[in-house]
């Protein structure tokens, strides 16, 4: 994964998390630290920061957008991308189920969703 979508990904996860009420004290820690970062970067980007709070008000919306505008501003360092697997970690480290989307698994064969799962296929 490129690092600005590693990015959104840990801003999307952290966002859900909180908007949900399933955030520790440490998820939220994590998440503010790698928002304020990336904020403190996008100050002078006002469409940048307005996809940022977009994102932060709905996290299961398109986040294609911002990850175009840390592309775009080359924003992205290593201290933000340790940030992200941080905040990341944490949530994984916390059991936080996230639910960021849907799927569309029609027609699908020998597919998994979860985790934990155990699966046997015989394909005719």
């Amino acid at each position: 994964m490129d690092p600005a979508t590693l990015v959104v990904q840990a801003l999307v996860t952290g966002a859900a998390a909180g908007l949900r009420g399933a955030a520790s004290a440490a998820v939220a820690e994590s998440y503010q630290a790698l928002r304020g970062a990336l904020a403190g970067r996008l100050a002078d980007r006002p469409q940048a920061l307005q996809h940022l709070r977009l994102l932060e008000r709905q996290p299961t919306a398109s986040a294609d957008h911002l990850v175009h505008d840390l592309v775009a501003t080359g924003v992205v360092d290593t201290n933000l991308v340790e940030c992200a697997r941080r905040l990341l970690a944490v949530v994984e480290a916390a059991g936080t189920r996230v639910e960021t989307g849907s799927m569309d698994l029609r027609g699908a064969q020998g597919l998994q969703v979860g985790n934990g799962n155990t699966q046997h296929n015989t394909f005719g």
